[in-house]
């Protein structure tokens, strides 16, 4: 009887703890600041700030167009396939062509945040996931 309300409470904690560590995974927030078409037919430009947690990643994608990321607070790492990383501060840039498939991940210690500006082929998902 003892074993089993030890056992019990164990499995308890443990699933108290997978839950925690869960909920603390480090998030990313995307907040759509301006969408307007471009005088070129069938384009558009996209400006969204990017808020990314602390250790915060999202893994390889491209977009349907140009991508211009501007760190606002924080360092951010980028990763493009088969180069090295960069990393950019606060009031750095770094354009991305189109379809360059790229990572950005937060390795700073606290907050991090960019103002990621798009012109793209509209109509289609701004964010593909490789």
């Amino acid at each position: 009887m003892k074993a089993t309300r030890i056992l019990a409470a164990a499995l308890l904690i443990a699933v108290n703890g997978l839950t925690l560590a869960q909920a603390q995974q480090p998030a990313i927030g995307r907040t759509e600041v301006v969408r307007h078409d471009l005088a070129t037919p069938g384009r558009e430009a996209i400006q969204v700030r990017v808020d990314f947690g602390p250790g915060a990643s999202f893994g390889m994608h491209t977009h349907p167009g140009e991508e211009i990321a501007y760190v606002l607070e924080g360092t951010l790492e980028y990763q493009f396939e088969g180069k090295p990383p960069v990393t950019l501060k606060a009031g750095d840039s770094l354009f991305i062509p189109a379809g360059a498939a790229h990572a950005a991940r937060n390795v700073g210690s606290g907050k991090a945040s960019e103002l990621a500006t798009y012109l793209v082929d509209k109509g289609k998902p701004l964010v593909v996931v490789k």
